[in-house]
């Protein structure tokens, strides 16, 4: 959250992003004010991000070097090339949407994806920095929502213009809050529906025995959402003795039995990722997240102060 106002005196934006600072800084708002009542500035005090563990906050100048933009848009294309070069192996195979995943990285290196590389669909997991980024970045992004969405922040994703789809609808009740939040939006928003397909405690999600009741809930009370596929996590250590992943393959069950019961033939299958989205492809994935593949590694955690 940023508040900003005009206040006197010829310096250049500042960025304050200590609590501790800010009474100071505030007393001295007001003896400048006093002492330059003719001049005016701009000035903005920016909370720091509320999370337990933060990463480097990206930065709110959307300013990119040519060297940069290069090395992004020849990532994109790697990755692109890759999913092309496996589609063109599978028979009728179905088209796939690239997110690129943004989460922790400066708003500049969106804006160059989608100036030197033409990218859209951008992903991100926090909804403070989604809502931070799609004021300052271009309106037609199509913001995908792939974090964990607490119901106390349905509001304020939902207020986001160019908010394509939440990947990560968990439960009934959530589906219900975010209809809600939904109702002044010109038309139904996008919404995948999280399922646990390893049953990891550590990862949010529905069981995959509970996504046909949470598929038939929002088809038949939540007039404000679309239902529009399924998404996964799944395991970072799959058993693939096989030849499937496990998860994968689930999440294509999930599907059918959904499809089969409400007479739903569209939905897609959100799953992939930098390290397994070729075999998600191949398991019949119509939207792959990549992040670190095309940005770069994610800063280290660092803990709050």
């Amino acid at each position: 959250m940023s508040l900003r106002c005009a206040i006197p005196c010829d310096f250049d934006l500042v960025y304050i992003r200590s609590h501790m600072a800010l009474r100071s800084v505030l007393t001295a708002i007001v003896s400048i004010a006093r002492l330059h009542p003719s001049k005016s500035i701009p000035f903005a005090l920016c909370q720091r991000q509320s999370f337990s563990r933060t990463r480097q906050s990206f930065t709110t100048m959307a300013q990119y070097t040519p060297e940069r933009a290069q090395e992004i848009a020849d990532n994109l294309t790697g990755v692109q090339s890759k999913m092309e070069e496996t589609l063109r192996s599978i028979t009728n195979a179905q088209k796939a949407q690239l997110v690129a995943v943004s989460k922790y990285k400066p708003a500049s290196d969106i804006l160059a994806a989608y100036e030197k590389a033409g990218h859209r669909h951008f992903g991100e997991n926090y909804v403070q920095e989604l809502e931070e980024k799609s004021k300052e970045l271009p309106g037609d992004i199509k913001w995908h929502f792939i974090g964990t969405l607490q119901s106390n922040k349905c509001k304020t994703v939902a207020a986001i213009p160019n908010l394509y789809v939440v990947e990560t609808v968990d439960s009934a009740k959530k589906a219900s809050t975010l209809d809600k939040a939904c109702a002044s939006r010109s038309e139904p928003l996008r919404i995948f529906l999280q399922v646990n397909t390893s049953a990891e405690e550590s990862k949010s999600g529905m069981l995959p025995n509970e996504a046909l009741d949470v598929a038939r809930h929002v088809v038949s009370s939540c007039a404000h959402l679309k239902l529009a596929g399924l998404m996964t996590i799944g395991s970072p250590n799959p058993d693939l003795e096989n030849g499937e992943n496990p998860d994968f393959k689930m999440l294509n069950e999930c599907r059918a039995i959904i499809q089969e019961s409400l007479k739903i033939y569209d939905l897609g299958l959100s799953m992939g990722m930098s390290d397994d989205f070729p075999r998600a492809l191949l398991q019949g994935s119509t939207n792959i997240r990549v992040g670190s593949t095309i940005f770069g590694s994610r800063p280290p955690f660092t803990k709050s102060t």
